[in-house]
C-alpha cells in the first residue's frame, strides 16, 4: 500500500491527535472509500468557521461523548471536509489550513493557490 500524499506532494502528515482527527481517527486527513464527506484538510478552525459551519447543519462546536468527539474550539486543528472548506472559502470565512497536513486529493474541490493563500505552514 501507498502511502497518502499531501498538496505539496510529500507524505502525509499528522493533522492533529489532540483531539484526534481524521475520518480514520489515526490523527491524518487520509480518505478512502468510506469517506463520502472527504475529510482530507487540515484546517486550524476559528470562531467564525465554527459559527458558519453550524448555521449548515454541521456543529463541530458542540461535544457529542456518544462518538467521543470533545467539541472543537477556535484554534484546534480538524481535518474538514473539503467541499465545506470550499463553501467557508466562497462564504469568505474559511479557516487556516496546513498543506503538509491536507491530502493531495483536495485540489479536486479547491485550486493550490487557494489552498495557500491560507496556509499556515508555507514561508
Amino acid at each position: 500500500m501507498t502511502q497518502a500524499r499531501n498538496v505539496l506532494g510529500g507524505e502525509l502528515e499528522v493533522c492533529c491527535t489532540s483531539p484526534m482527527t481524521g475520518y480514520y481517527r489515526d490523527g491524518k486527513c487520509s480518505t478512502g472509500a468510506g469517506d463520502v464527506g472527504s475529510h482530507i484538510v487540515c484546517a486550524q478552525v476559528t470562531e467564525e468557521f465554527l459559527a458558519f459551519t453550524k448555521s449548515r447543519g454541521n456543529d463541530l462546536s458542540t461535544a457529542v461523548p456518544a462518538f467521543d468527539f470533545p467539541g472543537l474550539k477556535p484554534g484546534d486543528r480538524w481535518c474538514l471536509c473539503a467541499s465545506r472548506w470550499k463553501e467557508a472559502l466562497d462564504a469568505g470565512v474559511a479557516p487556516p489550513v496546513v498543506l503538509s497536513a491536507t491530502h493531495a486529493l483536495a485540489v479536486e474541490y479547491v485550486s493550490l493557490d487557494e489552498l495557500k493563500q491560507h496556509a499556515l505552514d508555507l514561508a
